[in-house]
């Protein structure tokens, strides 16, 4: 069995905008608020292999791993997977960036499987990613449209 979780906003924002603050794998810990830092260790052309790490969960752990994510701006799309999985058998993440008639729709859709020794089985993990990904997004959004808002004004 595995996990599966798609969710989406809609940011009243250029999509030039939005994909350039999305990306800004450095910038990630000011952009979300669960992740304390980014190292990136590997930039290939569009790839890029880097270590995310998160500030402390409820009970003081820590949560590092490697991803590595293709961005392809000419289409819009960005995928990453895990390297190093964690409690994941796996997992698979697609940012997809449209442009819409009140900004940029940014969706991000996510595959994975559970460890049978994880912590949270597949359904816990769906739930989990469900509820984050609206709290991340909104986050983003705002700070996103802040910025939009201040480059008009200057």
């Amino acid at each position: 069995m595995a996990g599966h979780t798609d969710n989406e906003i809609v940011i009243a924002a250029p999509l030039d905008l939005v994909w350039d603050m999305t990306n800004d794998l450095e910038s990630w810990p000011q952009l979300f608020s669960e992740y304390a830092s980014v190292e990136v260790l590997q930039r290939t052309g569009d790839t890029t292999t880097f270590r995310l790490t998160m500030h402390p969960d409820e009970n003081g752990k820590i949560w590092s791993w490697v991803s590595e994510r293709e961005t392809a701006r000419d289409v819009r799309t960005v995928w990453a997977r895990r390297v190093e999985t964690g409690p994941f058998a796996f997992m698979n993440i697609r940012w997809e960036y449209d442009e819409e008639p009140e900004g940029t729709r940014m969706r991000w859709t996510q595959d994975f499987e559970m460890k049978p020794d994880a912590p949270v089985d597949d359904a816990g993990m769906t739930e989990h990613i469900n509820r984050n990904s609206k709290i991340q997004m909104e986050l983003i959004r705002d700070k996103i449209e802040q910025r939009a808002r201040a480059r008009v004004r200057a």
